[in-house]
């Protein structure tokens, strides 16, 4: 609990502004479960408020573990005040224009069925592509700087930065091929809230678990620092093995949905 409190004063102090962000996605995430409890509305098979209460949250994790991560870089104040805001207020904007859509129950992504929607769709592609730009840019940092954190956790953080563009790529693909299933249309049969296909290829699978990495990578070489009393040197091996192990499986369900299958069968 004292390291969450931390984590929480560490982004609000550096970012205030961010961290603003942050709340008014969580807040935009309750609006969405109200919306769930009173609005019947279904659209693909499932109720309007479903999608933009995942990416709300999503974005909220996002927004709040990049507030974070940027603390370790040795950059100035201004430089990461200027980071963080195209950071918070892109990601912004793009969830906002989910939430919009849903309350107009139609589609935000690949919505072409008027200029409007189109220029919606299109928007959220520039707004995404600027964070891409970001990522990479991160990348390139890690790589070249000495971050304030063990080594172990650069190389996971490093790991984790790399595979976020290849879940970004994946998000592309489905935007090339105007939809997120393979071998059916989008909707049907689905998981519980996830409503990943269970009759068919979703490419949603791989882009989710490429996206979570940079925090899924990190957590565990933090966790394996605190309970492996070992070498430093042993302990990036390790992080660098759990990345290699954890991009195959992303990889394998990118395959997996590429071939039309789906990522759990009922």
């Amino acid at each position: 609990m004292n390291a969450i409190k931390n984590l929480i004063s560490t982004v609000k102090s550096s970012s205030p502004i961010l961290y603003g962000i942050v709340i008014i996605h969580l807040v935009m995430a309750i609006g969405c479960m109200i919306g769930l409890m009173i609005d019947d509305r279904t659209l693909l098979g499932i109720n309007v408020w479903i999608k933009p209460l995942k990416f709300t949250i999503s974005g909220a994790i996002y927004i709040f573990t990049f507030g974070y991560l940027i603390t370790l870089y040795p950059f100035s104040k201004k430089k990461k005040n200027i980071i963080n805001n195209i950071n918070s207020f892109t990601l912004l904007l793009e969830i906002s224009i989910i939430v919009y859509q849903a309350a107009r129950g139609v589609q935000s992504h690949y919505n072409m069925s008027s200029a409007f929607d189109g220029l919606l769709f299109a928007a959220m592609g520039i707004l995404i592509g600027i964070n891409v730009v970001i990522m990479v840019f991160f990348i390139i940092e890690t790589l070249r700087l000495r971050l304030k954190t063990p080594r172990p956790v650069q190389w996971a953080i490093l790991m984790g930065w790399i595979i976020v563009v290849v879940g970004s790529w994946i998000g592309g693909q489905m935007i090339s091929q105007v939809a997120h299933n393979v071998g059916v249309a989008d909707g049907g049969a689905g998981l519980p809230v996830l409503n990943w296909s269970t009759i068919a290829g979703d490419l949603r699978v791989a882009h989710f678990f490429g996206l979570h990495s940079i925090q899924i990578i990190p957590l565990f070489a933090v966790m394996l620092s605190k309970k492996w009393n070992t070498s430093t040197r042993n302990q990036v091996i390790a992080v660098i093995i759990f990345g290699v192990v954890f991009a195959s499986f992303i990889g394998f369900t990118f395959y997996q949905a590429k071939q039309g299958m789906p990522f759990i069968k009922l």
